[in-house]
C-alpha cells in the first residue's frame, strides 16, 4: 500500500467532496500534471499523490459524490493496486478509457464537472467540453483547487537562485535569441507569444534553474513580443544579482501572480500559444479579454532543438566524460559478477551514479535510472524505487538505462548486459535489436525527412521474425535541459517535424518479453550534413553517434550480422577505445580493451 494510510486518503477525499458540494459539483478531475504541464512535477505540486497515494509519473483521478476512480497506463497496473485502496478508488485504464467519455457515461444529464484550468491543456479542455456538452454535462473551471485548499503540511518550495548560463556555452546571447524568435512570432502573424515550456524559457534567457528534479529549469511563464522584449513571470526571490546584465535589454521580471493582469490587458492583440502544451487557464483568460489566439507550436521549440556549434561542442565533450564514467561502472560490474558478488537494482544505480559524481561538471541524473534485473526489464519504464529492488541473478541479462545532467550537456544511454552465461534466445533477440540500431545509425535521408519515416529502419529485423516494441525509437534531447525534448521524435505515430542538422535524438530500439527479459540498446545521435553525398541531387543528412560506450558483444550472435554490420560494430568499438582509452587506466583500461575487441 501507499506510504499514506488509507484512513488519511479517505479524509482527504471527504475534504474534496465537501468543496464539491459547496460548488454544486458532481465530479472533480485531478490529473498528475501541475500548472506547468511538464514531464516532471516538483514535490509541492504532487496533487494526485496527495489525493490518492499513487506515486507513478502518469495518471488521473476523478472524484464523484460517492465513488472515485483512478486512471493509469499499462506501466502502473500492478503499482496502483499496491498503493491505492480499491475501497476508495476503482482502477481504470488511462489509455483505453477516455476520461471525458467515462464521465459522460457515469454521470447523468445536468451534472457539473469541476476542473482546474491550470492543470490541463487548452486542447484537452476543448475536446472534453465537446464530449460532455453532448451528454448535457457542464465543465466548470474552479477558482480554487480543492486539493490546494486542504493540503496540510504542503511542502514549501525553496527559492533556489537562478543560474546564469554562459553565453559562450549557449553559442548566442539571450538578446540574439529573443530577437530571432521575435521575428518568428511576427512571421506567424502574432503580436506576442505565450511561452510556457520551462525549457524554452531557460533556453531563451540563457539561464538554468533547480526547481524541478532531473530538469534544470526555473518554474514560471513568459510573454515574448515580436521585437524580442520578454516579460518573465517567476518567483522574483530567485533572480540573482547580475541577471539583467546577463540577459540584456528588454527583459522585465514580475511575480507569477502578475501574469493574469497582463493577459487581461491583451484585448485586440494576436497571441501565439500552443494549445497542446500550454495550460487552458492562460489562453482562456486572454481569449475572454478579447485577444485573438493563434494556435502554433511553441515558437522556440525548433530553434532550441537544432543545436548550434557551441551547444554541440558541449554535448560531445560531456558524452566523452560520461562514456568514461559508465564504462568504469561496467568494468566494476563485470569484476563483481566474476567474483560472485551480485547486487540489487538500487545498489547498482547508486554505484553507477558514484562514477558520474566524480565529474565536477555533473549535477544530477537526467531521469530516474532504470536499473532492471531479469524479468523486471520486460517493463520498459520500470522503476526499482516503486517496490523492493530485485537482486541480479546469474545466467540472466541486466538492463540499465541512465543519463546525466552536466553543465555542458545532457546524456541518455541504455546498455543490456550479460550476467554469467546467456541463452541462444537472449543472443538472437539482442542481435535483432542491434541490427535495427545499426540500420538507423547508418541511415542517410533527404532534407525534409521526419522521424516517423525513419522509425521502421529500427524495427525491420524484429518485424521479420514477428516481434516489435511498444515505445518510440527516439526522442529529442536538450543541451543541459530536458532529456525528452521536442518537437522531433522517431516513432510510429504521426509527427510532421522534419529532422534538421544539430538535432540530437536517441536511437533506442528494444524488445520486451513479459515475465522473461527486456532488451534495449540506446545511443544519442546528432543529425548532420552527409559529406559523402555533398553535391548530390538532394541535400542529404545522416547521423553521428555522440554516445561512446561499449555494447556487450557476449550477447551478440555474429552469424545473424551481415559483414557490413560487423564492420559497423568493430568501427564503433574502435572509436570508443580510441576516445576513452587515454582517460582510463589499470584494470579499467584492460576491461575497455577487452570490451571493444573486434568480433
Amino acid at each position: 500500500m501507499s506510504a499514506i494510510p488509507t484512513t488519511e486518503i479517505a479524509k482527504r477525499l471527504d475534504a474534496i467532496r465537501t468543496e464539491m458540494a459547496a460548488s454544486r459539483l458532481d465530479a472533480f478531475i485531478i490529473p498528475r500534471a501541475d500548472e506547468y504541464l511538464g514531464e516532471y512535477v516538483p514535490e509541492h505540486n504532487e496533487r494526485l499523490l496527495w489525493a490518492t497515494g499513487f506515486t507513478g509519473s502518469a495518471g488521473m483521478a476523478i472524484v464523484m459524490k460517492d465513488t472515485a476512480a483512478i486512471f493509469v497506463d499499462g506501466r502502473y497496473t500492478v503499482q496502483v493496486r499496491d498503493q491505492v485502496a480499491q475501497s476508495l478508488y476503482a482502477y481504470e485504464s488511462l489509455t483505453d478509457t477516455p476520461q471525458p467519455q467515462y464521465l459522460a457515461e457515469t454521470l447523468g444529464e445536468g451534472a457539473r464537472v469541476g476542473f482546474d484550468a491550470r492543470m490541463h491543456t487548452l486542447a484537452w479542455y476543448e475536446q472534453a467540453k465537446a464530449v460532455l456538452e453532448k451528454a448535457g454535462i457542464e465543465l466548470v473551471a474552479v477558482s480554487e483547487n480543492p486539493v490546494d485548499k486542504h493540503w496540510q503540511q504542503r511542502p514549501i518550495p525553496e527559492a533556489k537562485q537562478v543560474m546564469l548560463f554562459s553565453d559562450a556555452s549557449a553559442g548566442k546571447t539571450s538578446l540574439e535569441k529573443r530577437r530571432e524568435i521575435g521575428v518568428l512570432v511576427k512571421k506567424a502573424g502574432g503580436d506576442l507569444a505565450l511561452i510556457t515550456a520551462l525549457d524554452s524559457i531557460s533556453w531563451l534567457l540563457n539561464i538554468r534553474g533547480f526547481d524541478v528534479p532531473r530538469l534544470p529549469v526555473v518554474l514560471g511563464s513568459a510573454l515574448l513580443w515580436q521585437d524580442g522584449r520578454m516579460q518573465l513571470f517567476v518567483d522574483t526571490a530567485k533572480i540573482p544579482d547580475g541577471f539583467h546584465q546577463h540577459v540584456g535589454e528588454g527583459v522585465t521580471v514580475a511575480a507569477e501572480a502578475n501574469l493574469e493582469a497582463e493577459l487581461k490587458a491583451l484585448g485586440g492583440k494576436k497571441l501565439l500559444a500552443d494549445p497542446a502544451s500550454s495550460n487552458a487557464w492562460g489562453q482562456l483568460i486572454a481569449r475572454d479579454a478579447g485577444a485573438k489566439l493563434l494556435a502554433v507550436l511553441d515558437v522556440a521549440a525548433l530553434p532550441k532543438a537544432a543545436k548550434n556549434d557551441s551547444e554541440l561542442k558541449g554535448m560531445r565533450e560531456c558524452h566523452i566524460r560520461d562514456g568514461v564514467a559508465v564504462s568504469r561502472f561496467l568494468a566494476w560490474l563485470d569484476a563483481e559478477v566474476a567474483g560472485g558478488r551480485l547486487y540489487d537494482e538500487g545498489e547498482l544505480a547508486d554505484k553507477l551514479e558514484s562514477f558520474r559524481l566524480e565529474d565536477p561538471l555533473y549535477r544530477e541524473p537526467s531521469f530516474d535510472t532504470i536499473s532492471a534485473a531479469g524479468a523486471n526489464a520486460a517493463m520498459c519504464h520500470y522503476n526499482h524505487n516503486n517496490g523492493t529492488p530485485a537482486r541480479l541473478t546469474m545466467n540472466s541479462i541486466y538492463l540499465v538505462d541512465s543519463g546525466a545532467q552536466y553543465l555542458d550537456g545532457t546524456t541518455d544511454v541504455t546498455r543490456t548486459l550479460a550476467i554469467g552465461e546467456v541463452t541462444d534466445e537472449h543472443k538472437k533477440m539482442v542481435t535483432l535489436v542491434l541490427k535495427g540500431h545499426i540500420a538507423l545509425d547508418k541511415a542517410r535521408f533527404p532534407k525534409g525527412t521526419t522521424g516517423q519515416q525513419l522509425d521502421a529502419f529500427a524495427r525491420q529485423y524484429l518485424w521479420q521474425h514477428g516481434f516489435d516494441y511498444d515505445h518510440g525509437t527516439g526522442h529529442g534531447v536538450g543541451h543541459f535541459l530536458s532529456v525528452h525534448e521536442g518537437p522531433q521524435r522517431i516513432a510510429k505515430n504521426s509527427n510532421g517535424v522534419a529532422l534538421l542538422p544539430g538535432m540530437v535524438v536517441s536511437n533506442e530500439p528494444g524488445y520486451y518479453r513479459a515475465d522473461g527479459f527486456g532488451i534495449r540498446i540506446e545511443n544519442l545521435i546528432v543529425v548532420r550534413h552527409c559529406d559523402a553525398l555533398k553535391g548530390a541531387e538532394r541535400e542529404t543528412y545522416e547521423f553521428d553517434a555522440l554516445t561512446l560506450i561499449p555494447i556487450d558483444t557476449r550477447l551478440i550472435e555474429k552469424a545473424l550480422l551481415s559483414a557490413e554490420e560487423v564492420s559497423w560494430l568493430n568501427d564503433y568499438h574502435a572509436k570508443v577505445y580510441a576516445t576513452l582509452s587515454p582517460l582510463m587506466s589499470g584494470d579499467e583500461l584492460a576491461w575497455l580493451k577487452q570490451a571493444t575487441q573486434a568480433i
